[in-house]
Protein backbone atom coordinates (compact mmCIF):
# COMPACT_ATOMS: atom_id res chain seq x y z
CA UNK A 1 0.00 0.00 0.00
CA UNK A 2 2.69 2.50 1.01
CA UNK A 3 4.86 1.54 -1.96
CA UNK A 4 1.93 2.24 -4.28
CA UNK A 5 1.50 5.71 -2.78
CA UNK A 6 5.21 6.36 -3.23
CA UNK A 7 5.09 5.28 -6.86
CA UNK A 8 2.06 7.48 -7.49
CA UNK A 9 3.83 10.45 -5.90
CA UNK A 10 6.91 9.88 -8.06
CA UNK A 11 4.84 9.63 -11.24
CA UNK A 12 2.99 12.83 -10.31
CA UNK A 13 6.20 14.74 -9.63
CA UNK A 14 7.79 13.60 -12.88
CA UNK A 15 4.63 14.39 -14.84
CA UNK A 16 4.43 17.90 -13.38
CA UNK A 17 8.08 18.58 -14.18
CA UNK A 18 7.77 17.29 -17.74
CA UNK A 19 4.69 19.37 -18.49
CA UNK A 20 6.24 22.47 -16.89
CA UNK A 21 9.32 22.04 -19.10
CA UNK A 22 7.14 21.56 -22.20
CA UNK A 23 5.10 24.65 -21.31
CA UNK A 24 8.28 26.70 -20.76
CA UNK A 25 9.59 25.68 -24.19
CA UNK A 26 6.27 26.59 -25.82
CA UNK A 27 6.06 29.97 -24.09
CA UNK A 28 9.62 30.78 -25.15
CA UNK A 29 8.37 30.77 -28.73
CA UNK A 30 5.90 33.57 -28.00
CA UNK A 31 7.13 37.17 -28.23
CA UNK A 32 5.96 38.76 -24.99
CA UNK A 33 8.39 41.71 -25.14
CA UNK A 34 5.77 44.25 -26.27
CA UNK A 35 3.72 43.44 -23.15
CA UNK A 36 6.57 44.15 -20.73
CA UNK A 37 7.45 47.72 -19.73
CA UNK A 38 11.02 48.90 -20.19
CA UNK A 39 13.10 48.29 -17.10
CA UNK A 40 10.73 45.56 -15.84
CA UNK A 41 12.50 42.53 -17.28
CA UNK A 42 12.72 40.73 -13.93
CA UNK A 43 9.01 41.12 -13.29
CA UNK A 44 8.23 39.93 -16.82
CA UNK A 45 10.40 36.85 -16.40
CA UNK A 46 8.83 36.11 -13.02
CA UNK A 47 5.35 36.41 -14.54
CA UNK A 48 6.38 34.04 -17.32
CA UNK A 49 7.59 31.52 -14.73
CA UNK A 50 4.31 31.76 -12.80
CA UNK A 51 2.27 31.31 -15.99
CA UNK A 52 4.45 28.34 -16.96
CA UNK A 53 3.94 26.62 -13.59
CA UNK A 54 0.19 27.30 -13.62
CA UNK A 55 -0.35 25.95 -17.14
CA UNK A 56 2.09 23.04 -16.75
CA UNK A 57 0.60 21.78 -13.50
CA UNK A 58 -2.96 22.15 -14.82
CA UNK A 59 -2.18 20.10 -17.92
CA UNK A 60 -0.30 17.54 -15.82
CA UNK A 61 -3.23 17.24 -13.40
CA UNK A 62 -5.59 16.65 -16.33
CA UNK A 63 -3.23 13.98 -17.71
CA UNK A 64 -2.93 12.25 -14.32
CA UNK A 65 -6.69 12.39 -13.70
CA UNK A 66 -7.38 10.95 -17.13
CA UNK A 67 -4.88 8.15 -16.49
CA UNK A 68 -6.52 7.36 -13.14
CA UNK A 69 -10.02 7.39 -14.66
CA UNK A 70 -8.95 5.04 -17.42
CA UNK A 71 -7.61 2.62 -14.81
CA UNK A 72 -10.90 2.79 -12.90
CA UNK A 73 -13.00 1.90 -15.94
CA UNK A 74 -12.55 -1.81 -15.17
CA UNK A 75 -14.86 -1.35 -12.16
CA UNK A 76 -17.67 -0.29 -14.48
CA UNK A 77 -18.26 -3.81 -15.80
Amino acid sequence: MMQSLGQQALVSMISHLIFIIITWRVLQGINLDPLIKKGRVFEGTLLLIFITVAIGTTVSRFFLDFLQWSQQLIFLF
